[in-house]
Protein backbone atom coordinates (compact mmCIF):
# COMPACT_ATOMS: atom_id res chain seq x y z
CA UNK A 1 0.00 0.00 0.00
CA UNK A 2 1.45 3.38 -0.99
CA UNK A 3 2.31 5.83 1.75
CA UNK A 4 0.03 8.89 1.98
CA UNK A 5 1.20 11.98 0.15
CA UNK A 6 2.00 14.29 3.03
CA UNK A 7 4.45 16.79 4.43
CA UNK A 8 7.66 14.83 3.81
CA UNK A 9 6.70 13.96 0.25
CA UNK A 10 5.80 17.57 -0.52
CA UNK A 11 9.05 18.81 1.01
CA UNK A 12 11.00 16.41 -1.23
CA UNK A 13 9.04 17.56 -4.31
CA UNK A 14 9.75 21.22 -3.60
CA UNK A 15 13.42 20.55 -2.86
CA UNK A 16 13.85 18.76 -6.20
CA UNK A 17 11.93 21.40 -8.13
CA UNK A 18 14.24 24.26 -7.21
CA UNK A 19 11.26 26.38 -6.08
CA UNK A 20 12.25 28.54 -3.08
CA UNK A 21 10.30 27.62 0.05
CA UNK A 22 10.38 27.77 3.84
CA UNK A 23 9.83 24.93 6.28
CA UNK A 24 8.26 26.19 9.51
CA UNK A 25 8.39 24.06 12.66
CA UNK A 26 6.81 24.85 16.01
CA UNK A 27 9.68 23.91 18.30
CA UNK A 28 8.02 25.03 21.53
CA UNK A 29 4.46 25.81 22.62
CA UNK A 30 3.88 27.09 26.16
CA UNK A 31 0.47 27.75 27.68
CA UNK A 32 -2.67 28.07 25.59
CA UNK A 33 -1.58 27.72 21.95
CA UNK A 34 -3.41 26.69 18.76
CA UNK A 35 -1.11 23.77 17.93
CA UNK A 36 1.33 21.38 19.58
CA UNK A 37 5.12 21.34 19.54
CA UNK A 38 6.41 19.62 16.42
CA UNK A 39 3.72 20.84 14.04
CA UNK A 40 5.08 21.84 10.63
CA UNK A 41 4.14 23.62 7.43
CA UNK A 42 5.73 24.49 4.09
CA UNK A 43 5.40 27.96 2.58
CA UNK A 44 6.27 29.16 -0.93
CA UNK A 45 6.02 32.70 -2.29
CA UNK A 46 2.41 31.82 -3.17
CA UNK A 47 1.55 30.98 0.43
CA UNK A 48 0.83 27.78 2.36
CA UNK A 49 1.83 24.67 0.44
CA UNK A 50 1.44 21.89 3.02
CA UNK A 51 0.93 21.28 6.73
CA UNK A 52 -0.16 23.64 9.50
CA UNK A 53 1.15 25.29 12.67
CA UNK A 54 -2.30 25.92 14.04
CA UNK A 55 -4.27 28.06 11.66
CA UNK A 56 -5.69 31.46 12.50
CA UNK A 57 -3.55 34.45 13.41
CA UNK A 58 -0.43 32.49 14.36
CA UNK A 59 -0.34 30.69 11.04
CA UNK A 60 -1.13 33.86 9.09
CA UNK A 61 1.74 35.71 10.81
CA UNK A 62 4.10 32.77 10.24
CA UNK A 63 3.17 32.56 6.54
CA UNK A 64 3.78 36.29 6.07
CA UNK A 65 7.10 36.01 7.91
CA UNK A 66 8.15 33.12 5.65
CA UNK A 67 7.09 35.00 2.51
CA UNK A 68 9.08 38.04 3.62
CA UNK A 69 12.16 35.82 4.02
CA UNK A 70 11.66 34.54 0.47
CA UNK A 71 11.14 38.06 -0.88
CA UNK A 72 14.56 39.14 0.38
CA UNK A 73 16.87 38.54 -2.59
CA UNK A 74 19.71 40.68 -1.28
CA UNK A 75 21.88 37.64 -0.73
CA UNK A 76 22.06 38.61 2.98
CA UNK A 77 18.75 37.01 4.00
CA UNK A 78 19.03 34.52 6.90
CA UNK A 79 18.87 30.88 5.90
CA UNK A 80 17.52 29.82 9.31
CA UNK A 81 15.65 31.87 11.87
CA UNK A 82 14.17 31.15 15.31
CA UNK A 83 11.41 33.47 16.49
CA UNK A 84 9.48 33.68 19.74
CA UNK A 85 6.03 35.23 19.77
CA UNK A 86 3.85 36.07 22.74
CA UNK A 87 0.36 35.36 21.42
CA UNK A 88 -1.18 38.41 23.11
CA UNK A 89 1.54 40.97 22.55
CA UNK A 90 2.98 39.88 19.19
CA UNK A 91 0.06 38.16 17.47
CA UNK A 92 -2.97 39.95 18.89
CA UNK A 93 -4.70 36.87 20.28
CA UNK A 94 -6.52 36.53 23.59
CA UNK A 95 -4.58 33.32 24.38
CA UNK A 96 -1.88 33.67 26.99
CA UNK A 97 0.62 31.33 25.40
CA UNK A 98 4.03 31.65 23.79
CA UNK A 99 5.28 29.88 20.66
CA UNK A 100 8.74 29.41 19.22
CA UNK A 101 8.92 28.80 15.46
CA UNK A 102 11.94 27.70 13.48
CA UNK A 103 12.07 28.90 9.85
CA UNK A 104 14.34 27.09 7.38
CA UNK A 105 14.70 28.33 3.81
CA UNK A 106 15.41 26.00 0.90
CA UNK A 107 16.37 26.81 -2.70
CA UNK A 108 16.53 30.46 -1.68
CA UNK A 109 19.49 32.73 -2.30
CA UNK A 110 20.97 29.69 -3.98
CA UNK A 111 22.91 30.26 -7.11
CA UNK A 112 20.64 29.07 -9.92
CA UNK A 113 22.28 27.89 -13.15
CA UNK A 114 20.26 26.65 -16.13
CA UNK A 115 21.97 24.75 -18.94
CA UNK A 116 20.16 24.07 -22.19
CA UNK A 117 21.97 21.04 -23.57
CA UNK A 118 23.47 17.82 -22.24
CA UNK A 119 26.26 17.11 -24.73
CA UNK A 120 29.96 16.79 -23.97
CA UNK A 121 30.60 20.43 -23.03
CA UNK A 122 27.27 20.87 -21.21
CA UNK A 123 27.91 17.68 -19.22
CA UNK A 124 31.42 18.91 -18.31
CA UNK A 125 29.99 22.27 -17.18
CA UNK A 126 27.33 20.48 -15.14
CA UNK A 127 29.92 18.26 -13.47
CA UNK A 128 32.17 21.23 -12.73
CA UNK A 129 29.28 23.18 -11.20
CA UNK A 130 28.42 20.11 -9.15
CA UNK A 131 31.40 20.88 -6.92
CA UNK A 132 29.96 24.32 -6.08
CA UNK A 133 27.05 25.42 -3.91
CA UNK A 134 24.46 25.98 -6.63
CA UNK A 135 21.29 24.47 -8.05
CA UNK A 136 21.56 23.28 -11.65
CA UNK A 137 18.88 22.57 -14.24
CA UNK A 138 20.05 20.66 -17.29
CA UNK A 139 17.52 20.59 -20.13
CA UNK A 140 17.74 18.49 -23.29
CA UNK A 141 15.59 16.60 -25.79
CA UNK A 142 17.95 13.59 -25.74
CA UNK A 143 17.25 11.31 -22.80
CA UNK A 144 20.33 9.20 -23.52
CA UNK A 145 22.61 12.21 -23.07
CA UNK A 146 20.86 13.36 -19.91
CA UNK A 147 21.23 9.86 -18.46
CA UNK A 148 25.01 10.04 -18.90
CA UNK A 149 25.23 12.96 -16.48
CA UNK A 150 25.60 11.57 -12.94
CA UNK A 151 22.65 12.23 -10.65
CA UNK A 152 23.46 14.42 -7.68
CA UNK A 153 21.71 16.52 -5.11
CA UNK A 154 20.76 19.98 -6.42
CA UNK A 155 20.76 18.81 -10.03
CA UNK A 156 17.46 18.68 -11.91
CA UNK A 157 17.49 16.97 -15.31
CA UNK A 158 14.60 17.88 -17.60
CA UNK A 159 13.81 15.83 -20.70
CA UNK A 160 11.65 17.71 -23.20
CA UNK A 161 11.19 17.98 -26.95
CA UNK A 162 10.33 21.68 -26.63
CA UNK A 163 13.30 23.54 -25.16
CA UNK A 164 11.89 27.08 -25.64
CA UNK A 165 8.79 26.10 -23.66
CA UNK A 166 10.99 25.82 -20.56
CA UNK A 167 11.90 29.51 -20.63
CA UNK A 168 8.75 30.74 -18.88
CA UNK A 169 9.45 28.60 -15.80
CA UNK A 170 13.03 29.80 -15.28
CA UNK A 171 13.72 31.81 -12.12
CA UNK A 172 14.53 35.45 -12.81
CA UNK A 173 17.88 35.18 -11.01
CA UNK A 174 19.08 32.23 -13.09
CA UNK A 175 22.37 32.25 -14.97
CA UNK A 176 21.42 30.75 -18.33
CA UNK A 177 23.63 28.90 -20.79
CA UNK A 178 22.68 27.66 -24.26
CA UNK A 179 24.98 24.73 -25.02
CA UNK A 180 22.69 22.61 -27.19
CA UNK A 181 23.36 20.51 -30.28
CA UNK A 182 24.05 23.58 -32.37
CA UNK A 183 22.92 26.89 -33.79
CA UNK A 184 19.54 25.51 -34.85
CA UNK A 185 18.59 24.61 -31.28
CA UNK A 186 20.36 27.46 -29.47
CA UNK A 187 18.64 30.27 -31.38
CA UNK A 188 15.01 29.25 -30.64
CA UNK A 189 15.77 29.31 -26.92
CA UNK A 190 17.49 32.69 -27.24
CA UNK A 191 14.59 34.04 -29.31
CA UNK A 192 12.05 32.91 -26.73
CA UNK A 193 14.01 34.56 -23.91
CA UNK A 194 14.00 37.85 -25.81
CA UNK A 195 10.36 37.47 -26.89
CA UNK A 196 9.29 37.10 -23.26
CA UNK A 197 11.43 40.05 -22.24
CA UNK A 198 13.35 37.93 -19.74
CA UNK A 199 16.47 39.57 -18.35
CA UNK A 200 18.77 37.19 -16.54
CA UNK A 201 21.95 38.13 -14.65
CA UNK A 202 23.88 36.09 -17.23
CA UNK A 203 22.84 34.78 -20.62
CA UNK A 204 25.40 32.96 -22.73
CA UNK A 205 25.49 30.97 -25.95
CA UNK A 206 28.39 28.70 -26.80
CA UNK A 207 30.16 29.49 -30.06
CA UNK A 208 32.59 31.74 -31.88
CA UNK A 209 32.46 35.46 -32.63
CA UNK A 210 31.28 34.50 -36.10
CA UNK A 211 28.35 32.59 -34.60
CA UNK A 212 27.52 35.60 -32.46
CA UNK A 213 27.38 37.77 -35.58
CA UNK A 214 25.00 35.33 -37.29
CA UNK A 215 22.77 35.15 -34.20
CA UNK A 216 22.58 38.94 -33.90
CA UNK A 217 21.63 39.31 -37.58
CA UNK A 218 18.98 36.60 -37.35
CA UNK A 219 17.47 38.03 -34.16
CA UNK A 220 17.28 41.50 -35.71
CA UNK A 221 15.60 39.94 -38.75
CA UNK A 222 12.98 38.54 -36.34
CA UNK A 223 12.21 42.10 -35.25
CA UNK A 224 14.35 42.52 -32.15
CA UNK A 225 16.29 45.74 -31.70
CA UNK A 226 20.07 45.66 -31.93
CA UNK A 227 20.28 46.26 -28.18
CA UNK A 228 18.06 43.24 -27.53
CA UNK A 229 19.81 41.09 -30.13
CA UNK A 230 23.23 41.75 -28.59
CA UNK A 231 22.22 41.13 -24.97
CA UNK A 232 24.06 37.82 -24.53
CA UNK A 233 27.57 36.47 -24.10
CA UNK A 234 29.10 34.64 -27.07
CA UNK A 235 31.75 33.27 -26.95
CA UNK A 236 31.33 32.14 -23.35
CA UNK A 237 34.09 31.46 -20.86
CA UNK A 238 37.36 33.17 -20.00
CA UNK A 239 40.06 33.25 -22.69
CA UNK A 240 42.13 30.34 -21.41
CA UNK A 241 42.71 26.64 -22.02
CA UNK A 242 42.05 24.42 -25.01
CA UNK A 243 38.91 23.21 -26.77
CA UNK A 244 38.79 20.05 -24.67
CA UNK A 245 35.36 19.89 -22.95
CA UNK A 246 36.82 19.78 -19.47
CA UNK A 247 38.94 22.88 -20.02
CA UNK A 248 36.07 24.71 -21.71
CA UNK A 249 33.94 23.88 -18.67
CA UNK A 250 36.52 25.34 -16.29
CA UNK A 251 36.72 28.56 -18.33
CA UNK A 252 32.91 28.84 -18.47
CA UNK A 253 32.39 28.18 -14.76
CA UNK A 254 35.16 30.66 -13.92
CA UNK A 255 33.35 33.33 -15.95
CA UNK A 256 30.03 32.45 -14.29
CA UNK A 257 31.58 32.87 -10.85
CA UNK A 258 33.11 36.17 -11.93
CA UNK A 259 29.76 37.45 -13.23
CA UNK A 260 27.90 36.12 -10.19
CA UNK A 261 30.17 38.04 -7.83
CA UNK A 262 29.71 41.26 -9.84
CA UNK A 263 25.95 40.76 -9.84
CA UNK A 264 25.77 40.16 -6.10
CA UNK A 265 27.90 43.24 -5.42
CA UNK A 266 25.69 45.46 -7.56
CA UNK A 267 22.32 44.18 -6.33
Amino acid sequence: MAAPHGFVERLAELARSGVPFVSVTMVEAVGSTPQDTGSKMLVTSEGLSSGTVGGGKVEHKAIEHAKNMLADTSGQAPVHQLVEWNLQRDVGMTCGGVVKLFFETYNHSDWQVVIFGAGHVAAAVTNCLGQINCHIRCIDSRSQWLSKIPDRERLTKIHTDDLPAQVAALPSDAFVLCITMGHGTDRPVLSEILRQGRKFPYLGVIGSRAKRGVLVRELMAEGFSREQAEAFHCPIGLPLGTNEPGEIAISVVAQLIQERDKWRTNK
